[in-house]
Parts: C-alpha cells; sequence; structure tokens
C-alpha cells in the first residue's frame, strides 16, 4: 500500500521516510521578550497517507510528526504533528500542522508535480491558508504569516521558515525564524 501512494504524491514523494539532522538553528523571543538563537537536531517522519477524497477533490499526503532538541540536551523543547498533502488536479501543497504551544496552520502554495524546491505560505484571517492560536497567543505572541521554503535534492532536506507575530513589546514584527538541514536516515515506512 506504501508504495502505491508514495507514487502519487508528486512533489511530497521524495518526503517519505524518516529525517535527521542537526544543523537546525531557531531565532526566537527570549523570556524578556528579545532574541534568543539556539542550535538544536531534529527528526523527521513521513508516513504516506490516501487517498482522501472530498468528493471530487482527491488528496495523497504524508502523515509527519516533527521533534527537536536543543543541541546537548534529553528532552525535546519543540514537537509537531500533522500532515502535507498534494493535491494532484490542483498542483497544489498544503501542510496542516499543530503546535502543542495551541498553533494551528494550513498553508499552502501551487506546486509543480516534479519540484524538488517549493514555497508555503499562510496567513492570518484567511479562510483558506490561514493561523488560528489560542488566546494567551493570540494576545502575546499573535502569528500574522507563516513562510515555509523546503527544497529536498540528493537525500537532504533543508528548510527555511519564518513565523511573523506581533508582540505588545515592539513596534515591528518578530521574525521567529527555524532553519535546519536533515539527511534521509530510511526510506518510505
Amino acid at each position: 500500500m506504501g508504495e502505491d501512494i508514495v507514487s502519487q504524491l508528486g512533489p511530497l514523494a521524495q518526503l517519505a521516510g524518516v529525517w535527521e539532522g542537526s544543523e537546525g538553528h531557531d531565532l526566537s523571543p527570549s523570556s524578556d521578550r528579545k532574541e534568543a538563537a539556539t542550535p538544536y537536531r531534529e527528526r523527521m517522519v513521513f508516513d504516506p497517507v490516501g487517498p482522501v477524497d472530498n468528493h471530487e477533490q482527491c488528496l495523497f499526503g504524508l502523515r509527519y510528526s516533527t521533534t527537536a532538541w536543543r543541541i546537548g540536551e534529553d528532552d525535546p523543547f519543540h514537537e509537531e504533528l500533522g500532515y502535507w498533502l498534494w493535491d494532484p488536479a490542483a498542483d497544489q501543497v498544503m501542510r496542516c500542522f499543530m503546535v502543542p504551544r495551541g498553533v494551528m496552520i494550513l498553508a499552502g502554495g501551487s506546486v509543480a508535480a516534479d519540484a524538488t524546491s517549493f514555497e508555503l505560505e499562510a496567513d492570518l484571517g484567511s479562510t483558506t491558508f490561514g493561523i488560528c492560536s489560542n488566546p494567551f497567543l493570540d494576545r502575546e505572541f499573535r502569528t500574522v504569516r507563516y513562510e515555509l521554503e523546503i527544497s529536498v535534492r540528493d537525500g537532504v532536506l533543508s528548510y527555511a521558515e519564518d513565523l511573523q507575530m506581533q508582540m505588545p513589546s515592539r513596534a515591528d514584527l518578530f521574525h521567529h525564524r527555524d532553519s535546519n538541514r536533515l539527511k534521509k536516515v530510511s526510506g518510505a515506512v
């Protein structure tokens, strides 16, 4: 079943499997709401799912999980769960995920079926590719935009994401940025 689905994943096919990397860089708000830079290691797991039929729309995807640890620490500081989805009729990739701090994002973008790199985005208030946060985060760290650039070539997954936040203590947007380079450690699971 998994291999049949992988062949239907378009640009997401190359993600199927397990990835690990220790070149992560996280720039996030510190406890005093300034900036903190954190190096991290990360593990991503992508399991094929589908087909998912929404009447005329047929999606293929990957159930995924991400766990990140600060370099030198045993307990994770970040986790995500979600889905990466491919809509072949619309040439569209979607990433929907939840962070256990109380943030959910559905990001998307137009992507060619054979692309090895692409960009996704979401905006606060959008009814299609949008952002939803719990009341505290909406008040203190309101995410207004999400941007992701991803590239998968020769067994290396590279990404750069930018969570743009409004904070009452700042006049400008805070750019919470994460990036990493991961290597595939096993094929489709």
